[in-house]
């Protein structure tokens, strides 16, 4: 089966690891490119490029202001992936529940020093 082109589809476009880099960093605000480019330690190209794709997928919006382009995350876009991730919360929060029980049981279970009862 043929895999979907990155620039059509918001969760191909999330696989590459750097562009979730760009939309964690850009979540805090609108930033300019070179901002980006300084923060995340990539080249110029590689951040229009991964912005490019984030931009057609929908989950970026850019404002241009003279020379300068400002881009920030589109909020519906995202919560659109956030809704969908959702409904496999249930299996995190079962594994944390899990993970817990584990922890507290191995702590009750502990050898405890002499003269120390529950």
């Amino acid at each position: 089966m043929a895999r979907a082109p990155t620039t059509s589809d918001p969760f191909n476009a999330i696989a590459e690891p750097r562009r979730r880099d760009i939309l964690t960093f850009l979540a805090e605000a609108e930033r300019p490119v070179a901002e980006i480019v300084d923060e995340l330690r990539m080249g110029q190209p590689s951040v229009s490029k991964h912005l490019r794709v984030l931009l057609e997928v929908g989950l970026v919006d850019v404002r241009r202001e003279g020379r300068h382009a400002y881009y920030r995350t589109n909020p519906a876009q995202i919560k659109a992936i956030h809704d969908w991730t959702r409904h496999f919360e249930r299996y995190w929060q079962n594994q944390l529940s899990r993970i817990k029980a584990r922890a507290e049981g191995t702590a009750s279970t502990a050898v405890r020093p002499p003269g120390d009862h529950p």
